[in-house]
Parts: C-alpha cells; sequence; structure tokens
C-alpha cells in the first residue's frame, strides 16, 4: 500500500533526525582523538604561521562526519524550516548530555578483575591499565562537553537563520548559496565558540584564534567539496515525497522561518 503524504512526511522527518542524532552523537564520541589531516592524504605537515603561531592541521577526529550533521541539517531547513532545525537540534544536544552522563557513570563503576587482567598488556607487551584508558577516553572534561553542546546549539541556529535569510533573498534558486553559505557562517561561529569555552584562560585568545582559524580553513573547504550532495540528498526527497509536494514543504517552511530564535 503507498504510504500517503502524511506519512511520507514523517517518515522523512524520522530518517533525517536519525542522521542528525546519530552523527552529532558520534562526533562527540570519536572527538577525542587528534588525527593529522595532511598524513591522511600523504602530504607533508602544513606548518602554516598563524598570528605567530606554527599551525598544522591536527583536527579532533568528529570534524570527519560532522559535514554530515550540517548537511542533513540544511535539507531538514529546506523542508521543515527553523521549527524543525529547533526541534532535532534540541533533542540532539539533550541526548549529547545524556550519553555523557551515562559515560561517566560508567567510568566510575569499579572494573572486573578478569576483565583488568585480561586486558594488562599491549601489542608490544608493557602493562596497560585499560579501565585507566577507557577513563582517558570517554572522560572528556566538564567544560570542554559544556563549550561543545553550547557551540552546537549557536552553530545550529546560526544556520538556519542564515540559510532562511538567503532564502528570501534567492527564493527556490540557488541552493548552493544558501546551503553552503549557511554551513560557512555557522561553522565559523561554532569553531570559535567552543574554542574560547573549552580554553579561554588556558590558552592566549591569539592561540585560540590561531587554531579558531586553522579549523576553520579545514571546514570551509569541506563544506564547498560537500556541496554536490546537497543537491542528491534534495533530488532524492523530491523524487520520494513528489515534486510538487516537496515543493509546496519547502514554502511552507521558508513561512515558519522567521527571526533567529
Amino acid at each position: 500500500m503507498e504510504p500517503t503524504v502524511e506519512q511520507k512526511h514523517s517518515r522523512l522527518f524520522m530518517v533525517l533526525a536519525g542522521i542528525v542524532i546519530t552523527n552529532a552523537l558520534l562526533a562527540e564520541m570519536i572527538g577525542v582523538k587528534i588525527f593529522s589531516a595532511e598524513a591522511t592524504v600523504g602530504s607533508q605537515p602544513a606548518h602554516l604561521n598563524i598570528l605567530g603561531f606554527t599551525m598544522d592541521f591536527n583536527l579532533t577526529a568528529g570534524v570527519v562526519i560532522w559535514p554530515v550533521v550540517f548537511i542533513t541539517t540544511d535539507l531538514i531547513n529546506e523542508y521543515f524550516g527553523k521549527p524543525g532545525v529547533k526541534r532535532i537540534s534540541y533533542l540532539t544536544a539533550i541526548l549529547i548530555a545524556y550519553a555523557f552522563v551515562m559515560l561517566l557513570v560508567a567510568i566510575h563503576l569499579p572494573p572486573a578483575d578478569w576483565w583488568i587482567e585480561a586486558n594488562n598488556k599491549g601489542p608490544e607487551g608493557n602493562n596497560f591499565n585499560i579501565d585507566f584508558a577507557f577513563g582517558k577516553i570517554f572522560g572528556q572534561g566538564q567544560r570542554i562537553i559544556f563549550a561543545s553542546l553550547v557551540a552546537f546549539i549557536v552553530g545550529q541556529l546560526v544556520d538556519v537563520f542564515v540559510f532562511q535569510r538567503l532564502r528570501n533573498m534567492t527564493g527556490s534558486r540557488m541552493l548552493w548559496l544558501r546551503a553552503t553559505g549557511s554551513t560557512l557562517v555557522s561553522q565559523f561561529v561554532d569553531s570559535f565558540v567552543v574554542l574560547y569555552i573549552a580554553f579561554s584562560g588556558i590558552f592566549s585568545n591569539k592561540q585560540i584564534l590561531a587554531i579558531g582559524i586553522t579549523n576553520y580553513l579545514y571546514k570551509a573547504c569541506v563544506a564547498i567539496l560537500l556541496t554536490p550532495l546537497i543537491y542528491i540528498g534534495h533530488g532524492m526527497i523530491d523524487r520520494y515525497l513528489g515534486k510538487e509536494h516537496a515543493e509546496r514543504m519547502s514554502e511552507n517552511a521558508a513561512g515558519e522561518s522567521k527571526g533567529f530564535f
């Protein structure tokens, strides 16, 4: 039996919401690992001179999948407007906070002796404390957790605001402009909000700016390179909903998205 328009509408929102929540949560979990973007592509460290600091593209592993969150957010923005983005953003933040609370509980659970003994050697035969490693990996500082949650919410609100402002200016044309433009602006805000909340008083303002600029250069390049995926996602949704209904949803979404909050 062919699903009704209302059923397709609900299923689409559920799928997009699931993608955002899953990738945002995973990004927070894997974000404790710092990797070299240059080494990943087989090139030498960049050694950029930014505000007197030598900066390489050493990034958190979370940036690998954060673009998925912003691409999906743009699709939610296009078809469900600011109300849809806000619902998903607040729910995602609550679930991330819940996940960190549960991880904190798990860290403080007393480990079983046999588990410690079964994992007491590293790959080279050196002594290894797996319970300590578990705590180091999943026990992010409270300040960093708070910073990431605030930056996520602020970034999402900025993204939806810029997206809809650009849509009001261009109408249904120039999807690339509102999608990529909103991501570039929101990622700029996100990059510096999280750093200032997490490291103000620990690093100097110039060092925070240097780190933020390096991170933003990477995010901006990725946002531009992934622009075609917005059109692919847009086309898939239009085919699923039907062109006429998809256009009507987009118009309704724009009409419901006034103001910043």
